[in-house]
């Protein structure tokens, strides 16, 4: 089972574990934990993978329409030799989009951006012999996000236990750069409940922004942490559905009880159907309704 309380979901329209096996083939000490299927949801058949990939565990959601999915959200794998930068990325370019070329920059010995065959971004970079998490959820705020990066990551560590700035994380942009950059958060990591997550700002001309083919899960011990994730971060009404909600930066939120994950891990079919139908005309997830419908 999951042992990380806040990770990263993907939404595909492709099957999900042909998917999950590619990326576990990929990354080293990884594996699929547990798979979840229903039928019962208004997407019809729903697949759902739950996997870690070199320590950073992830689900992967696949079942109706999706948006596109976009670099707004990506991850940084920090490696600690160019031999394995290297072989990483030989691997994850097979059909990829390169957005920033492998190569030696300013920042990094090592670095390059690219969004895979399957439309999720990875930046492959040299950890410069710093103690860093090896993969890292990063968030990058654009159009009218751009500029909130460091509100946002103030008001997630506010929410979460456990979370705090990393020391020496923090790069911000100088005039240099010009003054709609200037102070603003070039890099800023930090910690969320334990586990590390990295913010950016950019003002270039991107086309995309944050949207639900991918979100944060975050897992809850009682109804009374449900209630207090669910009031501090929903801000956009509309979005609230079967215990999703969007942020005020725009960003995709699952609030998830472990109590309702285990069931859906280890129910057999028939629990699994009944959960999800009492899931169905929720918006905030009601432990006690779920309980007794499983």
């Amino acid at each position: 089972m999951i042992t990380q309380p806040v990770i990263p979901c993907i939404w595909f329209e492709q099957d999900v574990e042909e998917i999950a096996e590619w990326y576990v083939s990929i990354f080293p000490d990884s594996f699929v934990d547990y798979t979840t299927r229903f039928s019962s949801s208004p997407a019809g058949e729903t697949t759902i993978v739950t996997l870690s990939l070199a320590g950073q565990f992830f689900q992967l959601l696949g079942g109706g329409t999706a948006q596109e999915r976009n670099p707004s959200i990506s991850y940084m794998v920090s490696l600690p030799t160019t031999e394995e930068i290297n072989a990483l990325w030989e691997r994850l370019s097979d059909g990829a989009d390169i957005l920033i070329p492998l190569d030696t920059y300013d920042f990094s010995q090592r670095y390059g951006w690219l969004q895979d065959r399957y439309g999720v971004s990875w930046q492959i970079m040299h950890d410069g012999g710093m103690d860093i998490q090896l993969v890292t959820p990063c968030l990058l705020f654009v159009k009218e996000a751009f500029g909130r990066a460091e509100a946002a990551m103030n008001d997630w560590i506010s929410i979460f236990k456990d979370s705090y700035v990393l020391d020496g994380h923090t790069v911000r942009y100088t005039e240099e750069d010009g003054d709609e950059l200037d102070g603003k958060i070039n890099y800023a990591r930090f910690v969320l409940s334990g586990r590390e997550f990295v913010v950016m700002d950019s003002n270039e001309n991107h086309t995309f922004s944050f949207n639900e083919t991918q979100s944060l899960i975050a897992f809850c011990e009682s109804q009374e942490e449900v209630d207090t994730y669910w009031e501090k971060l929903s801000a956009v009404p509309e979005a609230e559905e079967c215990g999703w909600l969007k942020d005020r930066y725009g960003v995709s939120w699952q609030i998830i009880p472990w109590e309702m994950e285990e069931m859906m891990a280890v129910g057999s079919q028939e629990q699994i159907e009944q959960v999800v139908q009492a899931c169905l005309p929720m918006k905030k997830l009601d432990i006690a309704t779920l309980r007794k419908a499983y």
